[in-house]
């Protein structure tokens, strides 16, 4: 178990690293792998080089919660991201597609493992160059408010567009992947890709945005009670947001035609994010003409992730997005 004064101390040096130049490295105690035959990724590419926007008055401390007890699976929960970052896996051979994966949370923390590395390993195991992006949580003070993960997610997509050619991906055949409110994160970029919430600070900055496929996991998407994670909610918009700030913030409301084509996996018994906001979200894109395909199972309950899938119809999942991004020429 990593305990939280070994996290801070961590956190410390790291931030000492990055003053001296160099980019900020993903969350770790020590030089190990804290699984052996896991390696940690040791590339990163931050996002905002001379600061992110609009920083809370009061400095965050990044701190790294182990919440696993089984020293074979590690289930990491990081919050107080004041340098959001994409944290890179390499395929051996790249295949020129790229994803970008936004894990959930609740925008409490942001889960790193079982939604972030654990899928990025298993994609770059078959060609794809995956991006952990490291964003930034609504409710910890930033300027942008509601608007502050988007604003990484747009950044994002960009520098990643901008280093393809460092990275072996063709530019349109980026992918974004976020699972619950990660999900909730990839929906409000596949809808308002477009959506002027940073301020330019480079060429890269002129960019698309727009995802070429879009795959929300398990999504928190709709912000309306009783559909809403409550707790995303809260942390997103406030106690008490009136109908307009939900409607702003749900990607069912926000999807038009140029929304990319979208990929919705469920399971009916969710406890904790009903299947009804993937159900939603696929009426509103057939609504506007936009290629969804959705696949729910009777039986995954929330956050399957890989690991929780194992053993269930459910564990397919991965497998049928592979075969349905290469219907859209990804992969």
């Amino acid at each position: 178990m990593i305990d939280r004064r070994q996290a801070l101390l961590g956190t410390l040096a790291l931030g000492l690293a990055h003053r001296a130049g160099a980019q900020t490295p993903p969350p770790r105690i020590g030089s190990k792998a804290p699984v052996a035959g896991l390696p940690e990724p040791d590339e990163t590419i931050d996002l905002w080089p001379k600061g992110a926007p609009g920083a809370p008055a009061r400095p965050l401390i990044e701190t790294v919660e182990e919440r696993s007890k089984d020293r074979a699976l590690t289930d990491r929960a990081v919050y107080g991201i004041s340098r959001p970052r994409l944290v890179v896996f390499r395929p051996a051979i790249p295949n020129g597609s790229a994803a970008l994966i936004t894990p959930g949370g609740g925008y409490r923390w942001i889960v790193i493992d079982k939604e972030g590395y654990e899928i990025a390993r298993w994609l770059a195991a078959r060609g794809w160059t995956c991006f952990v992006l490291f964003y930034r949580l609504p409710g910890e003070g930033w300027a942008a408010g509601p608007d502050v993960a988007l604003c990484d997610a747009q950044r994002a997509m960009r520098l990643i567009r901008q280093r393809a050619r460092d990275f072996g991906i063709m530019p349109d055949r980026v992918a974004a992947m976020g699972f619950s409110a990660g999900g909730h994160v990839c929906g409000d970029l596949a809808t308002r890709f477009d959506a002027p919430v940073y301020t330019a600070i480079e060429a890269a900055d002129r960019l698309a945005a727009r995802p070429d496929i879009a795959a929300p996991i398990y999504p928190v998407q709709s912000m309306r009670a009783p559909l809403a994670h409550t707790g995303s909610r809260a942390l997103l918009l406030g106690a008490s947001p009136d109908a307009a700030l939900e409607a702003a913030h749900s990607p069912e409301d926000n999807v038009t035609a140029a929304t990319p084509p979208t990929f919705l996996v469920h399971a009916e018994d969710d406890p904790t994010v009903p299947v009804e906001n993937s159900l939603r979200l696929r009426a509103a894109l057939k609504a506007k003409g936009v290629t969804v395909e959705t696949h729910l199972f009777a039986d995954g309950g929330h956050g399957f992730g890989l690991r929780r899938a194992a053993g269930k119809p459910v564990e397919r999942w991965p497998e049928l997005f592979l075969a349905w991004a290469r219907t859209q020429g990804l992969g």
